[in-house]
């Protein structure tokens, strides 16, 4: 049998690593994933308080040790100065892709004036995609919803393995000459 393919999922908290409140941005992600994924895929999971070097090492780690091709991280991503989650991610990878951030923020416009706040981001870090969704549930379906249709084929184009969804759930764009 094929080994699944590895996806981080880090919710980057306080409150939430500090056990004050239950980690659910974290959890909201690795379902809305099993809702997309056709593919056999296994979470490897972190919860970890706003702390950039430890933000760092385990993006680095999820990429290069754990081989995950997809980090998605929750948290961190606003204009407080306990949020750096973007720092950490800029510092870790060789290129950003700052059309995630772009179209993740004009989608939460639609809903609420203060998505010009939120400082998502994604980049590529070797073989990995390292993408920064906010911390609010809601937000991070709204978010995620939008720029998934990209994920996949960015995966490819990194040599990432071939990830499928549930068509019905999740429409997936590539090229037809992909």
């Amino acid at each position: 049998m094929a080994t699944p393919i590895r996806i981080g999922v880090i919710n980057v908290s306080d409150r939430a690593s500090a056990g004050i409140y239950e980690d659910i941005p974290g959890k909201a992600v690795v379902n809305l994933l099993t809702s997309y994924l056709s593919c056999d895929w296994e979470p490897v999971y972190r919860v970890i308080p706003d702390e950039q070097p430890q933000l760092e090492a385990t993006l680095i780690e999820l990429a290069d040790a754990e081989g995950c091709c997809l980090v998605v991280t929750t948290g961190g991503t606003g204009p407080a100065l306990r949020d750096v989650t973007p720092e950490a991610t800029e510092a870790v990878c060789q290129k950003m892709l700052l059309g995630f951030g772009e179209l993740m923020r004009q989608e939460s416009l639609k809903y609420v004036p203060t998505a010009i706040l939120s400082r998502q981001t994604a980049g590529i870090r070797n073989q990995t995609l390292i993408v920064n969704l906010p911390g609010k549930p809601t937000a991070i379906g709204q978010c995620l919803s939008v720029v998934f249709p990209a994920i996949p084929y960015c995966i490819d184009l990194i040599g990432g393995p071939y990830l499928t969804t549930h068509e019905d759930v999740m429409k997936v764009f590539r090229p037809k000459s992909a």
